[in-house]
This record gives C-alpha cells, sequence and structure tokens, in this order.
C-alpha cells in the first residue's frame, strides 16, 4: 500500500509523540529520576495464617462468609459446580507430609483456611492463551473475566485447587448482590484475588476484616519490617507444597 509523504510524517510524528509520552509516564513511575529506589520497588502481597488462633475459634467460618458477600460469590448446591474462594478442608488433606503421628493430634481436626497462594511463579499464567489471568507487580494473581474463554488450562495447571468454573449462571445464585463488585457470567475462571478493589481504597481483605480471632494478617512480604514478616521471623511456618517451586505467598503458623 503506498502512503503519501504527508501521511507517512503524520505517522512518524505520532510514533514519536506516543514514545515521549511512554519515556515521561516510565520517569514518574520511576520517582522522576530514571532510577528506581528502593521505595518504588515492586512489593510482594502474601498473607499469614496463624493455625493455633484458628484451633481456638473451631467452627468459625466469618472470612468465607465475608468473602463470599464482599464478591458475589454464589452459592451452588451441587458441589461439582460449586464456586469458591476462601474454603477449608482438614489439617491432614492441606498438608499431607506434614503428618507425624503424636504431632499431628493438635491439628488432626482443624478445617485450614484455603485461597488462591498467589505464587511467586504461577503456573496457570504461563497456561492461559488469552493472557485472561496474570501477576501483578506487587505479586498478586489476578483474572480478567472478559478475556478468559473458559479453556480451564488454568484449572489443570494449578496444583492447589485455587480455580472454580462457572458451569452455570452464577448469578441467580449469589444470595444478595454487592453493587460494588462485578458478577460472572457462566464459562468464566475465578478465584481469590486478595481483595485487590479493597486494596485500591486503602483498605484490608474482607477475610482479614471479618476475623475476629485475628488469625489472618496481610501485607509485604517484601518489607522486613511488615506484620507478616515480623510474624514469620518469630514462629515457624509452612507453606503448601513448596517443593513444587511456585514459591506460595500464603504461609501458616503452627
Amino acid at each position: 500500500m503506498k502512503i503519501t509523504r504527508k501521511e507517512f510524517l503524520r505517522l512518524t510524528g505520532l510514533s514519536l509523540l506516543a514514545g515521549g509520552a511512554m519515556r515521561v509516564v516510565r520517569a514518574i513511575e520511576l520517582g522522576g529520576s530514571g532510577v528506581r529506589t528502593a521505595a518504588s520497588q515492586a512489593a510482594r502481597l502474601g498473607m499469614v495464617i496463624d493455625l493455633s488462633k484458628c484451633r481456638e475459634s473451631d467452627g468459625c467460618s466469618e472470612c468465607v462468609h465475608a468473602c463470599n458477600a464482599a464478591h458475589n460469590i454464589p452459592e451452588i448446591a451441587n458441589r461439582a459446580h460449586e464456586v469458591k474462594w476462601i474454603w477449608t478442608e482438614p489439617f491432614g488433606a492441606v498438608f499431607p507430609a506434614g503428618r507425624a503421628s503424636y504431632a499431628e493430634q493438635s491439628y488432626a481436626k482443624l478445617e485450614v483456611p484455603l485461597m488462591c497462594n498467589h505464587c511467586a511463579d504461577p503456573p496457570c499464567t504461563r497456561v492461559c492463551p488469552t493472557q485472561a489471568t496474570w501477576k501483578r507487580d506487587d505479586g498478586i494473581v489476578m483474572m480478567d473475566w472478559h478475556r478468559c474463554i473458559g479453556c480451564r488450562y488454568c484449572i489443570a495447571a494449578c496444583p492447589y485447587g485455587s480455580r472454580s468454573f462457572n458451569w452455570e449462571d452464577p448469578r441467580p445464585a449469589v444470595a444478595k448482590i454487592n453493587p460494588d463488585f462485578p458478577t460472572r457470567t457462566k464459562g468464566v475462571v475465578e478465584k481469590c484475588n486478595f481483595c485487590a478493589e479493597r486494596l485500591a481504597r486503602g483498605m484490608k481483605p474482607a477475610c482479614v476484616e471479618a476475623c475476629p480471632q485475628g488469625v489472618l494478617t496481610f501485607g509485604n512480604l517484601a518489607n522486613p519490617e511488615s506484620a507478616p514478616r515480623q510474624l514469620l521471623r518469630t514462629r515457624f511456618a509452612i507453606q503448601r507444597e513448596p517443593e513444587l517451586g511456585t514459591g506460595p505467598s500464603v504461609y501458616y503458623l503452627v
């Protein structure tokens, strides 16, 4: 296709303008100096869950209810079609390698809260053909439901069972719709997003805020002075199958 000299100059000018704008944006992101400072380095947001406190409030499910209400999660009776962002499973099923005769007794009946691990190296993002799931600079693994084509490759890739597929229209199964969060449609995958929408407003994740026992602690794992890091310095913690090399951002204090 032939273009005139005038069109060529116009297109070139637009390209230069776009390039200049990107440099300005990048300079702003880097603090105006062009060099990324320690304060502007990407964070790694994560969660620390105190199982001893969770055991004291046995049977409590406030974190699950708060998450469900905040994110319009449907209550579907068919277990094969259920959608979950936070759920619980027995300690022995969650940490099969951690079962050790008498030591196991203290947690044998405990239902452990589970969610997306927001892995440092998430296998789910690598297999998505449309980039509907991706990892943010702060470590949160996100979902774009408009780009999800329902292939479920991410579900197959996740070793923790942290993703749910909407086999049916979820909206009729939402008891009370929260207008501040979008509902989903049939045929898309969803999961915990660490309450990214609440973090953007300077709020804590809904599960953290709702827990009456202070079981869940959320913060920046990259900051040595953050609340999660202080707990990890003083208590022994385990992760779900760390040998897989995914680098979970959720730790459990035992």
